[in-house]
């Protein structure tokens, strides 16, 4: 029989449009109607484009135990030809997005704790793109310390993932002069950026080439090197004026970044390119044999595994160890057709419930 009460709380989720460009306010206080009993926390800020955003923090019961994180951000709409907060359910299917990346997820995550009985929340935003409200979290929560670990519930099938990258994000600016192309007028930044994106090609081909810049304990070994080019609107009949490059380089534990930070900052100083970087934490890893993780193999009877991707973890893991451990497959997030089976996360709700109360009784 369907949890009708776990699939309206995700359907009413993902009907708000909470993209990490715009405000996650009204998410919050939806998922606050869901917090009675609980000590709450508000933890309001504004992004660096002005936005307010807020992140959220909640306990009910005691101290200690386990904690379960979720964000309340998603990506753009980008390639969606349907209504991407439809909330559609089909099927036994919620359909739109963040309904699998993660909002499906979260409402799991706040119903466990809410049947459980005690347990705690780190409900954060920005997760997409600064990781800015794990941070936030991480240095100004009371109520996330004393807890004994922290699941993060991004979609991995419900395996256990004990480690994975963070980035470095790189910003390259070339700068020109704008005009209408035909007059002579104008310089276009993009003939400056090129020598510089011809020696970001040898590094991505580096890194896919240098086993000293690889993880054999990653799949795939080789770091992401992603680069998009933005010229910001420009017709063709201008010269471009601006032309940015962001590169997202990502990184386990075992590859030193610093090789790689180094060829890109001399790169851009050769070719007189602006340059700016920003940084997450350091890779999360705990070992196969850590408490943490063992308690998750036991729960799951699923090995451990590693991700190549990124996520809170590399912010909360300053309060206490973190494993992600989530319902559904990181191959459909970030789609235009991002959809979750209620099944799934009806099966994480549980698993949660049942974790959390382990936790409980051996705190």
């Amino acid at each position: 029989m369907q949890d009708m009460e776990l699939a309206g709380l995700a359907r009413d989720l993902v009907r708000i449009d909470s993209r990490s460009a715009v405000s996650n306010v009204a998410v919050a206080e939806r998922i606050e109607v869901e917090l009675a009993g609980f000590a709450v926390e508000r933890l309001d800020y504004t992004d660096k484009a002005g936005v307010p955003k807020r992140a959220l923090a909640a306990r009910l019961g005691p101290p200690g135990g386990y904690a379960l994180s979720g964000h309340m951000d998603t990506v753009p709409a980008t390639g969606w030809e349907d209504d991407p907060w439809s909330g559609r359910i089909t099927d036994g299917v919620l359909h739109g997005l963040g309904s699998q990346d993660m909002k499906g997820a979260v409402a799991a995550c706040i119903l466990a704790v809410k049947r459980a009985g005690h347990g705690t929340l780190l409900l954060t935003t920005d997760e997409e793109t600064t990781k800015a409200g794990a941070l936030e979290i991480a240095q100004r929560s009371a109520l996330a310390r004393g807890v004994r670990g922290i699941i993060v519930a991004e979609p991995t099938t419900l395996v256990p993932v004990r480690g994975h990258r963070v980035h470095i994000l790189f910003t390259a600016i070339a700068h020109g002069v704008q005009a209408h192309s035909s007059t002579g007028q104008g310089v276009n930044a993009n003939w400056a950026l090129i020598p510089f994106l011809t020696e970001m090609r040898e590094v991505f081909q580096r890194l896919r080439c240098d086993p000293a810049l690889q993880d054999a304990a990653y799949t795939p070994p080789f770091s992401d090197f992603n680069l998009v080019i933005d010229n910001h609107g420009t017709a063709h009949n201008v010269t471009v004026g601006r032309a940015t490059v962001q590169i997202k380089f990502r990184y386990s534990r075992r590859v030193d970044p610093l090789p790689i930070q180094r060829a890109v900052r001399e790169a851009a100083a050769r070719h007189g390119i602006e340059l700016h970087e920003q940084h997450e934490g350091k890779p999360p890893e705990l070992p196969p044999e850590h408490p943490l993780i063992a308690h998750m193999v036991r729960a799951t009877n699923k090995a451990p595994v590693t991700a190549p991707y990124g996520t809170d973890a590399s912010e909360l893991q300053a309060i206490a160890p973190c494993v992600v451990l989530g319902p559904g497959s990181i191959a459909i997030a970030h789609t235009p057709h991002e959809c979750v089976a209620l099944a799934d996360l009806e099966a994480a709700c549980e698993l949660y419930r049942r974790l959390l109360a382990e936790a409980q009784e051996t705190t």
